[in-house]
């Protein structure tokens, strides 16, 4: 008998993910659509027991992992999550680290090859999910982008350590430091991805996009020649009113599962433990770099969250309000201002009742009222 006896997948009973297993595929599902597939605490701890049961479950070949409906794979962590919870109590973001660590090596020591099937963005922490995965399939109404440094965070989760080996040093820097969109056939040219699917279908219930040669989805084992693979390519409109249902466009998903379905045939059919080493083998660069900064990037991001700018970049985002990002400048500038302390460095102390620790910013002492200065 096994000392690791094959589970159900229902009787892990998720709440935030949906997990099955069927003919030789586990499927992981991130499933929080009312905020495009942002994962939350809890939701970590789930997706990691899942990719750890798919791992050693021996009848399971590949994995896939996607996200619910057509609009999000994922969107990294739940920013109000994170407002209201670690930048109140930053020495709590290190135990969420602890968590998100734990998440992303379930992928990349996942023992089975891991499909990503991006079924909508991957933004922020859910572009670091799709680099820990092994291949990538887009559907072409998604993007990809990094969000780190426009919210008071920084993308040192899978991002900072992987995209160098992807896109090379100086687009993975203009992808950190800008923070822009990266359209599907755009992620596809500089290595994000292995294949782009057309998803969009137009009034006559046809793909928009068509392709030369005869091929029904783009990859980087068929795109020769690359200068002019297309017949006919879906525009930024004609995606945009296919999210929202308009004209007769709509978001077709069933050649993104066509392809993920072709991968997963593949993969089933190869020796598995050869599979396993091979993995092992090619992750050498990706662990290096993960096992020498992620440790760190924890320490770091649970002491910033101490500091102002994951409180300015976080507050705007729930409160829907641009970041005032030349504010924080101008206080940094300052000789007397300071831009890690939203009142100021704990400087003052009250003539009247000795408080100590006021910041330097208060006019009267928050203990007995007295003013200061």
């Amino acid at each position: 008998m096994s000392l690791f006896p094959a589970r159900n997948a229902e009787s892990f009973d998720f709440k935030e993910v949906m997990y099955e297993k069927r003919d030789r595929v586990a499927r992981v599902t991130i499933n929080r659509p009312h905020n495009y597939n942002a994962y939350s605490t809890p939701a970590l701890q789930e997706l990691a027991a899942a990719f750890e049961d798919a791992s050693w479950d021996d009848s399971v070949a590949v994995v896939v992992y996607t996200g619910t409906g057509d609009r999000a794979f994922c969107t990294g962590g739940d920013v109000k999550e994170y407002q209201e919870s670690y930048t109140q109590k930053p020495r709590d973001y290190w135990k969420y680290m602890c968590c998100f660590k734990a998440y992303i090596e379930s992928m990349v020591n996942c023992a089975k090859p891991v499909i990503v099937r991006l079924n909508g963005m991957a933004v922020g922490g859910g572009n670091e999910s799709q680099l820990a995965c092994d291949l990538g399939v887009m559907g072409e109404h998604t993007f990809i982008a990094q969000v780190g440094t426009g919210v008071g965070s920084v993308a040192c989760g899978g991002s900072t350590q992987w995209l160098p080996m992807h896109v090379g040093d100086r687009k993975a820097r203009g992808i950190l430091f800008l923070n822009q969109r990266y359209p599907a056939y755009t992620s596809l040219s500089m290595g994000l991805v292995n294949a782009v699917v057309p998803t969009v279908k137009g009034p006559d219930g046809e793909f928009v996009t068509r392709f030369a040669a005869g091929r029904t989805y783009l990859a980087d084992w068929n795109t020769d020649p690359w200068d002019n693979p297309f017949e006919n390519r879906v525009t930024p409109k004609e995606v945009s009113m296919a999210q929202k249902g308009k004209d007769g466009y709509s978001i077709d998903l069933s050649r993104l599962d066509e392809v993920v379905d072709d991968l997963c045939d593949q993969i089933v059919n190869k020796f598995f433990e050869c599979t396993r080493y091979t993995k092992a083998q090619v992750n050498f660069w990706k662990e290096l770099s993960w096992h020498s900064t992620a440790g760190h990037a924890r320490d770091w991001l649970s002491t910033h969250y101490t500091s102002l700018e994951p409180y300015e970049g976080m507050t705007a985002f729930v409160e829907k309000r641009k970041v005032d990002f030349a504010g924080m400048r101008d206080r940094a500038a300052d000789p007397n201002g300071s831009s890690e302390f939203l009142w100021g460095p704990y400087a003052q102390a009250c003539p009247k009742c000795e408080a100590k620790g006021i910041p330097a910013f208060f006019e009267y002492c928050g203990k007995c009222g007295a003013k200061l200065g």
